[in-house]
């Protein structure tokens, strides 16, 4: 008799738990652990004066109109790298459309956004700082502010030696760029499992491991990230609600204008996701259990069992690396010609 899927899935689940060297055979072809450190972007090697400009402007709420907002304001690195609130409140207290996705490990994604609009890290940091719901400036003022500074002048003829004109907007987003590089989190439990350590994973979570392979959350989250890989529909067998899924945000529609992309979002990387609620693009789910639920009923057709979301919650947590050390840096003062905030 042919053995219900409950059964095969439990049958798995016990020899994937009874031999870890099987289980982590399974995984390492699927996943990578994150690497102790990054130091290139498309093939160029990151130079430490490049990384530490972009710490400072990190930091800096001038690169926002209002002097008020930075980059840290909606991706802060002391909660996992996000804002832990359903969408970032910017310029003038208005909300953004979206949930503010983590910067940690985002080196890692095939692209930017939840849209996936932004190809890279570079073009990622000069959305922002545009966006007038967010940082509301321009590159023109950008450049004024750096430019009236002295000691960032300095930093920047220091970091872009071979420029003519090294303060620039695009110099601006690679130095950011070139911090960001540096927001890896490695030797999470899962990663030290894949490296040989049997014990780094109890057997709840190894279990959660093997459900989250062979129910098929693989099919979207993969890869050193655990996703932010390829693009998916929300709701591939069903579509949650409006409230989970607003009807006026059509995801990567916005990008391509094919109808084909209409609710399409890029897959979400999963590493550090305990730290990161509430979750989806729309922030309007607060628990990690149920944004697991939720995803195996639209997802993948199947009412996962109380258990099984247990545990492949349980996996997840497993995700949580060591979190980047960033000390909080003394910016350079403004001057006379330093443009006021608005």
């Amino acid at each position: 008799m042919r053995p219900s899927l409950p059964l095969l899935l439990s049958s798995l689940l016990f020899a994937g738990v009874a031999n870890a060297d099987d289980l982590r055979e399974r995984a390492s072809a699927i996943f990578k652990p994150v690497p102790d450190k990054v130091t290139e972007v498309r093939g160029q090697t990151v130079s430490d004066d490049q990384a530490m400009l972009g710490h400072k402007l990190w930091f800096d709420p001038r690169l926002s109109s209002s002097h008020v907002i930075s980059c840290n304001t909606c991706h802060n690195l002391s909660i996992g790298g996000s804002d832990n609130v359903p969408t970032s409140i910017g310029h003038g207290w208005q909300k953004g459309p979206r949930n503010s996705p983590t910067v940690l490990n985002a080196v890692f994604n095939a692209a930017q956004f939840w849209d996936g609009r932004a190809k890279d890290l570079q073009e990622q940091a000069k959305g922002p700082v545009q966006a007038s719901v967010e940082m509301n400036s321009t590159p023109e003022r950008v450049v004024a502010t750096l430019k009236s500074i002295p000691e960032y002048a300095a930093e920047f003829k220091k970091a872009f030696p071979n420029d003519k004109d090294p303060v620039s907007f695009d110099n601006m987003a690679y130095a950011l760029e070139a911090f960001e590089v540096s927001l890896t989190t490695p030797n999470s439990p899962f990663d030290r499992f894949l490296k040989g350590e049997d014990k780094a994973l109890d057997d709840k979570q190894k279990k959660g491991l093997a459900l989250f392979m062979d129910v098929g959350c693989i099919a979207c989250h993969n890869g050193v990230n655990v996703g932010g890989q390829s693009y998916f529909p929300f709701g591939v067998i069903k579509k949650p609600g409006a409230d989970i899924l607003p009807a006026g945000d059509k995801g990567r529609f916005t990008v391509t204008n094919t109808a084909d992309d209409e609710y399409v979002f890029r897959a979400a990387p999963l590493r550090n996701i305990a730290l990161t609620p509430p979750y989806f693009h729309s922030g309007e789910v607060w628990e990690l259990e149920q944004a697991v639920a939720i995803m195996g009923d639209s997802q993948l057709g199947r009412q996962l069992n109380d258990d099984e979301v247990s545990a492949i919650t349980a996996f997840l947590h497993s995700l949580t690396g060591e979190q980047p050390q960033v000390a909080y840096p003394t910016l350079p003062a403004s001057t006379a010609t330093t443009p006021k905030p608005e």
